[in-house]
């Protein structure tokens, strides 16, 4: 009788538990899937990334070496053109392991619950623009096998031409336009940057076609025209709304903006300062303040040469700091919650005087012109109320700075550099490919370019021994893996 009661207590333990023994089957130490949406929001923290390489490849780099910045700090190598590996290679240290395996990883995912098209599009831009930044800064890189170590066991991916990155790169702009509508994405509140809204979205693919479209300016100016007239065509960014920026809080820091907090030795360039205050441009009180005091006054705001170390300042000067001159404004840039820009309007409408300029494309020139001066200055509310630029002072600066046809190019790419101050990714790229603004180069002692700016930063170290093979495939292809190296679309 004890036997029967023990076997009929297992038959209904077994029937109460057999429509959960899927469940049973779980291994517990694995994480169950994370879901799409968070891993986009995770990808859009990712390519706004951290102090690391915010630091050394977007500031310590190349905000000097386009005369943004100045220092007389001998580990910022870009004001003095030496080198350092390990802080010209931050961004591929960063991007890859996490914004490209993390997008990768979201695109897999999307296909496999069938999501609706429009996320796909979106992560694709997320994917397009990550990648645009690394093959923009190195060249050469992996792409088409890149993040693939989970997904495919590619552990060691090769090294993609650049130019046939780019091609990939419109066509997934291209068709991911094509699959946005106008109604809200299904990643919905999950998109920290647009808030699912499939319009702005739609407009960004057009917006970044354009910017890699006039990218092959000098290598292919009958495909830059084809390329913008398309995204012209398709619809850009109409306003600041539009900007893709991403909004940090004291909890996701803005990585410059730590770089701002952490450092004291960045001070603005003298290229830099004069070009403002030579045009009374009201966002110098905005940009700037001097170090001793803290003073927004223009009579206040010395620019500081770059290429300089503290010997060579006492020197020339016989003074033995920096203190009096100006700097990075800390009340406005290093506030932890400043936004992280990508790309905005006001640059988006110097693309469309230059095709204007260029192919008789997007509109008149003067106009969009002085739609991008106007919402550069705008733009800098976002930082902060106490950044706003009242609309009298930005007509009077056009007006007392107006289009100059005669000089177009150089006076909408000059503009272009003004605007991207602080995405410094952008304005290194847009410099080499017009050459604009004119940048005097320095010829510090020992100096890694023969006293020329540099065209690209270099290969991460871990590649030329982990990756050999493929990296030493790359350097065949592209050239030596110095500073001076230009990448396809630069040409001489």
């Amino acid at each position: 009788m004890k036997k029967l009661i023990c076997l009929l207590t297992m038959a209904l333990v077994f029937s109460a538990c057999d429509d959960g023994f899927d469940e049973l089957n779980v291994n517990p130490t694995k994480p169950p899937q994370i879901a799409a949406a968070n891993k986009l929001t995770a990808v859009q923290k990712f390519i706004s990334s951290e102090r690391y390489d915010n630091w050394r490849a977007g500031m310590i780099y190349q905000s000097t070496m386009m005369q943004h910045i100045a220092t007389t700090a001998g580990y910022w190598d870009g004001d003095k053109y030496t080198w350092n590996r390990g802080y010209a290679s931050s961004l591929m240290d960063r991007y890859y392991g996490n914004a490209i395996k993390t997008v990768e990883d979201l695109l897999v995912q999307l296909n496999e619950e069938e999501a609706p098209d429009e996320m796909k599009a979106i992560a694709r831009i997320h994917r397009v623009f990550a990648f645009s930044r690394l093959t923009d800064l190195h060249g050469d890189i992996p792409y088409s096998e890149a993040g693939k170590a989970v997904i495919d066991g590619i552990f060691l991916p090769k090294y993609d031409a650049q130019s046939d990155i780019y091609a990939d790169m419109l066509k997934e702009l291209e068709e991911s336009a094509a699959a946005l509508g106008s109604g809200t994405s299904g990643f919905g509140a999950a998109d920290v940057i647009y808030n699912g809204d499939q319009a702005k979205w739609k407009r960004l693919a057009n917006s970044l076609m354009l910017r890699l479209g006039l990218r092959l300016i000098k290598v292919d100016p009958a495909g830059a025209q084809a390329w913008a007239t398309k995204a012209i065509a398709g619809g850009v960014m109409e306003s600041n709304d539009d900007i893709f920026y991403l909004r940090h809080d004291n909890n996701n820091r803005n990585g410059i903006s730590e770089v701002f907090a952490a450092d004291g030795n960045p001070r603005m360039s003298k290229t830099f300062i004069d070009i403002l205050q030579n045009s009374n441009d009201p966002r110098l009180p905005i940009l700037a303040a001097r170090r001793s005091d803290g003073s927004t006054a223009a009579a206040d705001l010395i620019g500081f040469p770059n290429g300089l170390n503290s010997a060579m300042l006492l020197e020339m000067t016989g003074e033995e700091n920096m203190d009096n001159y100006a700097e990075p404004n800390r009340a406005i840039l290093a506030a932890f919650e400043a936004p992280m820009i990508f790309q905005t309007y006001a640059e988006v409408q110097f693309m469309l005087a230059e095709a204007n300029v260029r192919w008789g494309l997007g509109g008149d020139a003067e106009t969009s012109y002085n739609n991008g001066v106007t919402a550069a200055m705008q733009q800098l509310s976002l930082y902060s109320a106490d950044a706003a630029i009242a609309d009298a002072d930005i007509a009077d600066y056009l007006a007392a700075n107006p289009y100059d046809a005669a000089n177009a190019i150089e006076q909408i790419s000059t503009q272009y550099w003004i605007a991207t101050f602080l995405n410094e990714y952008e304005t290194f790229s847009n410099w080499r490919r017009t050459g604009f603004p004119v940048l005097i180069p320095v010829n510090f002692p020992g100096n890694e370019t023969g006293g020329t700016i540099p065209r690209r930063l270099t290969y991460t170290e871990n590649e030329a021994s982990v990756n050999a093979e493929n990296y030493q495939a790359a350097i065949a292809a592209q050239g030596p893996d110095v500073l001076t190296t230009r990448v396809w679309w630069d040409v001489e």
